[in-house]
């Protein structure tokens, strides 16, 4: 790591002000939080009015067509309807410190991807469990048993591999893939019902969960992990981050429930680090041997 990155990183990000200085990151949460909310948690239903129905009708359709068809104004949609059904299911933990943090640590790390233009937010969902997940267009979440099993480095390895599933459009890949396999058979019957505007919007809700229970494909798995060390050694964080997470998930138990749903939806965490070595090698060992820094000890510090 060169000197200057070390002297940002040692100040907690304060030095981040390219993009992302403390107010506006604080904002972009405050925006999250509220929009979020349970009480403005609006997902489509059932019994949903077809007038509220034609975007996601628009985006199931454009989804079945081809990922070509979707700009990044309409992935950044499907990313906020998405984000809607993982909030819908688990609730933003309320330690704003720690959301503030996440969010400047996960935002610092996206301003050095191919796509640091996207509206990048970042929350800690209130769950014991061991997870992170990731929506097109900028939406990224961590759990909060998975940060207090980690230091900063490993969770910055956490956010790059996230954040290079977004840069790589692997979520919007394999909705479009799941849109073409489901959609028709769901239109016809839903025509046979004569609902078809809440059937769309349903199914825009049915194919987030399908994904996020089920997982990506392993090849995308694999290539978020590599393009994630060189992404968390270009922010200036120990590229040997999300290795070291990986070598928690190895000796995790299966049937541990605080780990089931990672071990579940990824590759097996040996061939993971076995695929990542041959990919570092040593090239990145230069970026390497800080001395770990805990996420306690930077809410501490600010």
């Amino acid at each position: 790591m060169n000197q200057p990155t070390r002297f940002l990183l040692a100040a907690g990000l304060a030095a981040c002000t390219c993009a992302a200085p403390a107010q506006d990151a604080a904002k972009a949460l405050g925006g999250l939080l509220r929009q979020f909310a349970p009480g403005n948690l609006a997902l489509p239903s059932p019994s949903a009015a077809p007038s509220a129905a034609p975007a996601g009708n628009d985006l199931v359709g454009l989804l079945a067509q081809s990922v070509e068809t979707i700009d990044e104004p309409r992935e950044i949609e499907i990313g906020r309807q998405l984000a809607a059904v993982l909030l819908g299911s688990k609730p933003l933990d309320r330690d704003l410190a720690l959301q503030r943090y996440v969010n400047r640590l996960g935002r610092w790390i996206a301003l050095q991807s191919s796509r640091p233009q996207l509206p990048w937010t970042f929350g800690v969902l209130d769950d014991p469990g061991f997870n992170a997940f990731a929506t097109p267009g900028g939406y990224v979440f961590v759990t909060r048993g998975l940060v207090e099993r980690v230091d900063e480095a490993e969770l910055a390895g956490i956010l790059a591999h996230e954040i290079s599933h977004v840069t790589e459009k692997h979520h919007l890949k394999a909705l479009a893939a799941k849109a073409r396999a489901g959609l028709a058979t769901q239109l016809v019957a839903s025509q046979l019902r004569g609902n078809l505007a809440g059937a769309v919007s349903d199914r825009m809700l049915a194919l987030g969960r399908e994904l996020y229970s089920s997982g990506l494909d392993q090849s995308d798995e694999f290539e978020a992990d590599r393009r994630g060390v060189g992404l968390a050694a270009r922010a200036g964080f120990d590229p040997y981050g999300l290795p070291s997470v990986l070598q928690q998930l190895r000796t995790a138990s299966p049937d541990n429930p605080l780990f089931t749903l990672t071990l579940a939806t990824h590759p097996p965490a040996q061939q993971r680090l076995d695929r990542l070595e041959v990919a570092m090698g040593t090239r990145l060992d230069a970026y390497a041997g800080q001395p770990p820094v805990s996420i306690a000890s930077r809410l501490q510090a600010r």
